[in-house]
């Protein structure tokens, strides 16, 4: 169904003017990298637009945010209409674009019920409501350039999988374009919209899908290991205690967990330290590691160290989950019998 809908949209984005021409479609989050938890009812499909020769200047201290200029005069003139009177490239401009173009096609789409979401403000998302009775899917669409070029100094440190995947396999990775999306930055002063943010839903596909130490883990033949099942347990976890103090942990998302899983990979990276028989004890080390995190609201983007994904003003949130979360151990994990 979302297949159907998605592609039926992707031909008109395609087709309608030149802007969007170029974009193709790539799967990414959790259900793409096959750790779904529930049902598939929230797909995340980034459109993907290659853009030739852009200059990246971080606009704030993290690290992953960016405002993107031309360099010299762009073989996509298709683009300039998106620029902002300071010459840079208007996430929002474009974003309202694509916005509109789905809007007027998904009231084209044959035999299904499909509506686009309001806008949640400074979300990069375009979500559509597939009515599927007796539930509602909901697919996110995501604006994302695609730049050929090497990745910014911010990630010069990230990535430490020498000893989990291996040098060569580092290298893979970071030849490998890299991708911006449309993400406004809650510390700008003023929000114009004209701030993306990097993403790296690519290489996280790829190391979730070949995330062992040998070549052959989780492989029909080879040796299981418990990697995902460990993730997928504190995704639940999270999950569940999201429904239960929806407020109260509103600043967290299956991001927070994906991140510390991959520090933990990086941690114990050998596949005899993830053992499917131990299933167990290496969720409560991982578990342990994610609790060790949000004790000192410390947990570094997997990708550009120096980027705090957990902010000291929202120290009382992580303090709440950290209660939760060891209560939940304490009293062996009551919300999983539910």
């Amino acid at each position: 169904l979302v297949n159907q809908v998605v592609s039926h949209l992707i031909q008109a984005i395609r087709s309608k003017d030149g802007s969007f021409s170029s974009i193709e479609r790539l799967g990414a989050g959790s259900y793409y990298e096959h750790v779904k938890i529930s049902e598939p009812n929230e797909f995340d499909i980034m459109l993907v637009m290659p853009v030739a020769r852009l200059q990246l200047d971080e606009c704030d201290d993290t690290g992953a945010y960016y405002y993107l200029t031309f360099k010299r005069n762009p073989k996509e003139k298709y683009l300039l209409k998106f620029l902002d009177e300071d010459g840079k490239l208007s996430a929002l401009k474009m974003l309202q674009a694509l916005r509109e173009i789905i809007k007027r096609e998904v009231k084209t789409i044959k035999n299904v019920e499909v509506t686009v979401k309001r806008k949640k403000a400074g979300s990069p998302a375009i979500t559509l409501l597939i009515k599927n009775p007796p539930s509602e899917i909901s697919v996110d669409i995501i604006l994302t350039l695609e730049v050929q070029q090497s990745w910014p100094p911010s990630t010069q440190d990230g990535l430490k999988i020498e000893q989990w995947l291996g040098r060569k396999v580092k290298g893979e990775f970071r030849n490998k374009s890299l991708y911006l999306v449309a993400k406004e930055n809650k510390k700008e002063k003023v929000l114009r919209g004209n701030t993306w943010r990097l993403s790296f839903s690519h290489i996280e596909k790829a190391m979730m899908n070949n995330h062992g130490s040998s070549k052959t883990c989780c492989e029909s033949d080879g040796p299981k290991c418990c990697r995902k099942g460990c993730l997928k347990l504190l995704k639940y976890l999270l999950e569940q205690l999201k429904m239960k103090y929806t407020k109260e942990l509103e600043k967290f998302c299956s991001y927070h967990v994906k991140t510390a899983f991959f520090h933990s990979c990086v941690m114990w990276p050998k596949d005899t330290d993830w053992h499917w028989a131990d299933l167990d004890h290496c969720f409560r080390k991982y578990l342990g590691y994610f609790l060790d995190c949000l004790q000192k609201t410390q947990l570094p983007h997997f990708f550009i160290p120096q980027y705090n994904l957990l902010s000291l003003e929202d120290k009382a949130s992580s303090d709440f989950l950290s209660r939760q979360i060891n209560d939940q151990l304490n009293n062996r994990f009551p919300i999983f019998q539910e």
